[in-house]
């Protein structure tokens, strides 16, 4: 085993706190890990500074070119056919290596740094490849059942394979098939959908609030099962959604977890790679200010109920009974594999998600969509840095203080 020692006030706290560390592929972690978030939300100054502190950093790969001048400019007036679409994937490539590249630098050798990729999106298989290719040492997918990864990282035993899922029953069947393959996810994520932002890990929205996704009933259900497997003690689990204080992640590790992700308090830090607008809306927003609905990958889906959300949802039923095949989509990739808009599914949200996610980024309250988990965040709406937050969940004085 060995230690990725972060600093040494963090590393003080941790010892001090009673808390047990995350153990991944032969490292020993600081039980944090900081949530995926796409469209460039989670970058390399996020990812790369979280690995830097001794936790687990993860880069989205999603249109990772917006962080990158000269890759949009190569884009700039592509907006149709196969070549735009060819050349869009290309640069979006590019992008990726330069993060991951630029996160594992930030991170010191420190951490770990992880990248988080859609099973939703087409070049799922493609990104997947590309990071491995460029050094990235674990994997995170989500948004579907990645029955696929084992094969896709075999020549690539070193880097950590880690699933998403929401409730035991995907959590077993996962397992079962990847045993078929000769290899155990190093980790899975349990995603409260109730409790998490972003695309949600449920069918549809009235299911957010079933009790099969609790972790109370999740996590010992997991751990019955690898008892049973004959795995007990080779799966971590790490519990997502609504995480927010050092009382959270004891009450979790209480019942089996070995470690949290949060995603909303890490996008409002200093260091996270949004605009500075973006992070004051993520933190200023209440719990009346959030919204749940149908996004364009008939997905539940939780956001900050700006302008441009209430709007959209007033005129999606007049918007979803004129949905037809590729009516009103200008995008010349395939962000998703299934899109409401683009394929003219009328139970789907009618939206570019690129765009408006990509406006967010900017810090564009009129156009964006602020993908958002609920609670009160651990400052409030104070925007304070990665040392910070990290101090503040295990359950150290605030470096400020001090």
């Amino acid at each position: 085993m060995t230690d990725a020692v972060p600093d040494q006030f963090l590393q003080q706290i941790f010892e001090r706190s009673g808390l047990k560390p995350l153990l991944l592929k032969g490292r020993q972690l600081l039980p944090i890990v900081q949530g995926g978030m796409g469209i460039g939300v989670s970058a390399q100054g996020l990812a790369g500074t979280v690995a830097a502190a001794g936790g687990v950093g993860t880069l989205s790969s999603v249109d990772l070119r917006r962080h990158h001048p000269d890759l949009m400019a190569r884009t700039e007036g592509h907006s149709a056919g196969a070549a735009a679409k060819q050349l869009i994937n290309e640069v979006n490539l590019i992008a990726l290596e330069r993060e991951i590249t630029g996160a594992r630098a930030r991170s010191q050798g420190r951490g770990l740094v992880a990248l988080n990729v859609m099973r939703a999106v087409s070049e799922y298989a493609a990104q997947i490849a590309k990071a491995l290719e460029c050094g990235i040492e674990a994997i995170v997918v989500g948004a579907g059942l990645p029955l696929d990864l084992p094969d896709l990282a075999r020549e690539h035993p070193q880097v950590a394979l880690i699933p998403i899922l929401s409730d035991a029953r995907g959590v077993q069947l996962i397992v079962k098939k990847w045993e078929r393959k000769q290899r155990l996810p190093d980790a899975i994520v349990i995603e409260h959908p109730r409790l998490a932002g972003g695309h949600l890990g449920a069918a549809k929205v009235a299911d957010l609030n079933d009790p099969r996704f609790d972790f109370e009933r999740v996590i010992p259900a997991c751990l019955e099962f690898f008892e049973k497997a004959g795995i007990a003690g080779k799966i971590p689990l790490i519990a997502a959604g609504g995480v927010r204080s050092f009382a959270d992640i004891q009450r979790l590790q209480g019942l089996g977890a070995a470690a949290v992700q949060l995603g909303t308090a890490f996008a409002v830090t200093i260091e996270g790679d949004a605009h500075p607008e973006f992070k004051r809306v993520l933190a200023e927003a209440s719990e009346t200010d959030m919204i749940e609905f149908t996004s364009v990958a008939g997905l539940p889906a939780r956001a900050v109920a700006t302008p441009w959300l209430r709007n959209y949802l007033r005129a999606e039923p007049k918007l979803q009974a004129m949905a037809h095949v590729k009516s009103r989509c200008t995008k010349a990739f395939d962000c998703l594999a299934q899109c409401g808009l683009r394929d003219g599914l009328k139970e789907a949200g009618q939206f570019c998600i690129d765009n408006q996610l990509a406006a967010a980024l900017r810090g564009e309250t009129a156009r964006g969509l602020f993908f958002r988990g609920v609670g009160a965040l651990p400052f409030g709406a104070e925007i304070r840095s990665v040392r910070d937050l990290m101090a503040r969940m295990l359950g150290g004085p605030d470096p400020q203080t001090i």
